[in-house]
C-alpha cells in the first residue's frame, strides 16, 4: 500500500475544526470508537490525534480564533502534493481563490487552502521528508 503522505494527489488527512472540542471528542469517541491522543500545538492548546486500531487516521482541533464566527464546525480534507507553493500558484492561475497562502506547520510540513472556481474548498500539503 502506498504511503499517502508521499503520493501526489492522494487524500492523506482529514481534520475537524470544531467550536465545541469536548462535545466533538465525546461524540466521535462514542459513535466511531476512536482513540484520542493530545498533541501540544506550538501556538498553545492541544491538537487531538484520532486513532483507529492504534493508527492515526484524522485530527481535531478548536476553531482558530481568526475564523469568522459564522463559519460552523466542519471537516476538511488534505491532499498530498509534491510542491505546495507550485500547486497554490497553479490553482490561482486557474481561477481559485487563495484562502490560506502556503505556510509551514512546524514538524509536519507545508500547506495551503484554496477555493476552486466552483466553490469547493480544499487543503494541499507537502509533508516533511522522514
Amino acid at each position: 500500500m502506498a504511503d499517502r503522505s508521499k503520493t501526489h494527489g492522494d487524500l492523506s488527512w482529514a481534520e475537524l475544526l470544531t467550536r465545541d472540542l469536548e462535545g466533538s471528542k465525546k461524540f466521535y469517541k462514542e459513535v466511531l470508537g476512536w482513540e484520542m491522543a493530545n498533541m501540544p500545538m506550538e501556538q498553545g492548546g492541544d491538537y487531538i490525534v484520532l486513532k483507529a486500531g492504534g493508527r492515526a487516521v484524522a485530527g481535531m482541533m478548536p476553531m482558530p480564533p481568526m475564523v469568522p464566527k459564522e463559519v460552523p464546525t466542519h471537516w476538511q480534507t488534505y491532499i498530498t502534493v509534491d510542491d505546495v507553493d507550485a500547486v497554490a500558484k497553479k490553482a490561482q492561475q486557474l481561477g481559485a481563490t487563495l484562502i490560506v497562502p502556503p505556510r509551514d506547520i512546524p514538524k509536519v510540513g507545508r500547506f495551503s487552502t484554496f477555493q476552486d472556481p466552483q466553490g469547493g474548498v480544499i487543503n494541499v500539503i507537502t509533508y516533511l521528508k522522514k
